[in-house]
């Protein structure tokens, strides 16, 4: 069983970019990041989601500005198969599809963030005018993390650090099968590259 573990981020292809969901009636929500923070959710009944900007239609993406994983029923099947202990699967109308496309919420956050190992780390400074994530990183660059530290997890998110997006190799692997993805996979196990 390998230890890898993998960054998912938008990948520089042509896409389709798909609005933050909303409620079915349209409306936002009050936390439209809650898709991203790493936590249970009640069920937030019937959601849609608009296309924001036109493009080759992807079966995983992120949505334009919260970045939150959309992603067609092949990708849903996958995470349910390998990861359903780590994530919730809410159906998402998408304007203009047919077909069945669901939010994955990634349910379990992990502080397993390696920082020696992590090429640049840049904290929210004390005084930073947005007090809202103390001693939060404000961004990392060659990200790696402890594979020893992730308790068996096929998906989740980073304590202090949960804009990454974070795949087991396998769970990697079987979406790679799928293909058609709008997003890339970055290794975040190991050393980091120079």
């Amino acid at each position: 069983m390998s230890h890898h573990f993998y960054s998912v981020g938008l990948a520089d292809v042509p896409q389709w970019l798909l609005a933050t969901p909303t409620r079915d009636s349209g409306e936002s929500f009050d936390e439209p990041w809650m898709f991203v923070d790493g936590r249970i959710l009640p069920d937030p009944g019937f959601l849609k989601a608009r296309i924001a900007h036109p493009g080759t239609r992807r079966d995983f993406v992120f949505s334009s500005i919260e970045e939150t994983p959309i992603v067609s029923e092949a990708v849903a099947t996958i995470f349910k198969t390998l990861a359903s202990g780590d994530v919730q699967l809410f159906p998402v109308s998408v304007e203009g599809a047919s077909d069945p496309f669901f939010v994955v919420n990634a349910t379990r956050v992990i502080d397993c963030i390696d920082e020696a190992r992590c090429r640049e780390v840049h904290h929210y400074a004390e005084d930073d005018p947005s007090p809202d994530y103390p001693g939060e990183y404000n961004w990392i660059y060659g990200l790696r993390i402890d594979p020893s530290k992730t308790e068996g997890a096929q998906a989740f998110r980073l304590k202090k650090f949960k804009v990454a997006f974070i795949v087991s190799e396998d769970v990697k692997n079987a979406l790679e099968a799928v293909g058609n993805l709008g997003v890339s996979f970055e290794r975040v196990t190991g050393l980091p590259s120079t």
